[in-house]
């Protein structure tokens, strides 16, 4: 019965999103057809809105601690663990600062979407290193742009029984070379209201999220990252074994 409850309930789910994403596709055209440069903050914002709805909808409540971490004036390398399909909107609720996500760029193929992802985030074909260089540069681009990056440093969703997957250098080495902070972010319980192998299985409940303090570069080069990223991950396993505990950060 409660499987039969989680598939019916995402059926709901994706019937939600695909309506909400045709409501507010006129609202992403205008903002990046009239507001120039101040379109990749208004779309952000745009963005939490849409997200905070259709978590509403959902009966997905966040509960995020630790924001008096994140300076609205700084300019990061944020990242975060990747376990569901709710984390993205989770991230986007969290983070109130202007970011830009890097994405695969199979996801510029799905209609209407496809646009949304092309104006807002910054994509990637990975079998492609032609590509996966300029989208190096367009990371870099946007950080001197003044606005943050958000990746996933394990590089995909975990859809092992792993806390954590191996960290990849990528987003480490960025932000030493850009010379920005490291701002990391730990969220709960996406996995369990939506698998990352069972798509149709989704159900109502709470999120949870905490930022870590920051992490300063400057001053960092390269043989520093691999510290850098071991600290990281070594945080963000404190963190989720501090919930498995407690069942709260």
């Amino acid at each position: 019965m409660q499987r039969l409850f989680r598939f019916v309930f995402a059926l709901y789910g994706l019937l939600v999103f695909s309506i909400s994403l045709l409501l507010v596709f006129p609202g992403y055209y205008l903002i990046f057809s009239t507001m120039g440069k101040k379109g990749p903050a208004i779309a952000h914002q745009f963005s939490r809105l849409w997200a905070r709805v259709v978590f509403a909808l959902l009966l997905i409540r966040v509960n995020v601690k630790g924001t008096e971490w994140i300076k609205p004036d700084q300019t990061y390398v944020f990242i975060g663990n990747h376990q569901s399909l709710l984390d993205i909107p989770l991230f986007a609720i969290a983070c109130k600062n202007t970011i830009r996500f890097l994405a695969k760029e199979e996801l510029t193929k799905i209609p209407v979407m496809g646009y949304v992802i092309r104006k807002v985030y910054v994509t990637v074909k990975r079998s492609d290193k032609s590509n996966r260089n300029k989208s190096k540069v367009a990371l870099m681009n946007s950080l001197q742009e003044k606005i943050s990056i958000f990746l996933c440093p394990e590089g995909t969703r975990n859809k092992t029984n792993e806390p954590l997957l191996e960290f990849r250098d990528g987003a480490f080495l960025l932000a030493i070379e850009a010379q920005v902070p490291i701002a990391f972010i730990t969220v709960m319980n996406t996995k369990e209201l939506l698998p990352p192998t069972r798509l149709d299985q989704l159900s109502p409940g709470i999120l949870h999220g905490i930022w870590n303090e920051s992490i300063p570069t400057l001053g960092m080069t390269e043989s520093d990252m691999p510290a850098l990223k071991e600290r990281v991950h070594n945080e963000m396993l404190k963190n989720i074994q501090h919930f498995k505990q407690h069942g709260n950060f």
